[in-house]
């Protein structure tokens, strides 16, 4: 698929140049944790050619596993990754500084289910007292589902050590957990979610992250504060192009939903219709990339109330918003 879309692309990019007289498309590759139908809108650029029409050529690498797609962008094998921005206030604490330019996911694009047999809280039953003692499958220690996990243990007074088992997994491994029975709680990203669903694996959520905790900054796109200060027009051209897949994913859900089939091509067509209306429905996605304030709070509430982030970092030493501003203008 990603070679596919390499070479796709990096065609319509020569042509886009020829016709312009500009220099050949420039490479560049966006680091994701997971495939993500949470990306869509990056996938709406790459496939409507706003990336070759500002002269890039892009690779979507998937670099499944804790932070492998910060620390590819760290080691500069990735220009930017896709993901949250409290990874770039992880890095600064070492020293690295790392920068949130553009918005893609603005809600937490997470959701708790229990396994097919596992009845869902009763009525009036607190979170605290229905998630104590059950075993929880969630994705690694330092990514964004791991957080939100001990966030929600946190503030329903629960010990991750002690109240609960916690199964820390790769995206694979969490459904696996599941259907073998050695997990009653997932903690689900789409399209996994609608996919287990379908199968009877487990129920729909019982908490709605997007819509419990509103305004998040889920994930940005997050690149090297030196791209900033050495090339900062190719990083306007990369969040230009951002910013128009936001504004024809938002605009034009049908088309978009076509760009998804495109990217799973494997996924059941009522499968993908129910998983592009769940996130319609939740506002998953930002509409221009805009990264407020208060999305930030709450994103830092997450890793601070789950004691990842063990410090304080203010929205301006993790977020540059200058090049979207420009572009308003």
């Amino acid at each position: 698929m990603k070679k596919l879309l390499k070479t796709t692309f990096a065609a319509v990019a020569l042509v886009t140049s020829a016709l312009s007289g500009a220099a050949v498309a420039e490479e560049m590759v966006i680091a994701e944790p997971v495939h993500s139908i949470g990306y869509l809108p990056m996938y709406v650029a790459v496939h409507n050619g706003y990336f070759a029409e500002e002269d890039i050529e892009p690779t979507i690498m998937t670099s499944e596993g804790g932070g492998a797609h910060t620390n590819a962008v760290l080691t500069k094998q990735a220009f930017a990754f896709i993901g949250g921005p409290e990874h770039n206030a992880f890095a600064k604490a070492k020293g690295a500084e790392l920068r949130a330019v553009v918005n893609v996911v603005n809600r937490g694009n997470v959701y708790l289910v229990a396994r097919a047999d596992v009845p869902d809280p009763a009525e009036g039953e607190s979170m605290s007292d229905y998630l104590k003692g059950k075993t929880i499958a969630t994705g690694a220690y330092g990514g964004t589902p791991n957080s939100i996990t001990r966030y929600i243990l946190a503030t329903n007074e629960l010990d991750p050590q002690s109240d609960v088992v916690m199964r820390e997994l790769a995206t694979a491994g969490i459904m696996a957990a599941l259907k073998t029975k050695q997990a009653d709680i997932g903690v689900l990203t789409e399209p996994m979610l609608t996919a287990g669903i379908e199968e009877g694996l487990w129920k729909e959520p019982f908490y709605n992250v997007p819509r419990e905790l509103g305004p998040y900054t889920y994930s940005t796109l997050n690149i090297r504060q030196e791209s900033i200060e050495n090339d900062p027009e190719l990083v306007e051209r990369f969040v230009r192009a951002i910013s128009r897949g936001l504004a024809f994913t938002h605009d034009n859900p049908e088309q978009a939903a076509e760009i998804a089939a495109i990217e799973f091509p494997t996924m059941d067509p009522e499968a993908l219709k129910s998983t592009l209306d769940r996130a319609f429905a939740d506002d998953l996605w930002s509409a221009d990339g805009d990264i407020a304030p208060q999305a930030w709070e709450t994103g830092k509430a997450v890793v601070m109330g789950a004691d990842i982030l063990k410090q304080d970092v203010p929205y301006e030493d993790i977020i540059d918003l200058s090049f979207w501003e420009d572009l308003q203008n």
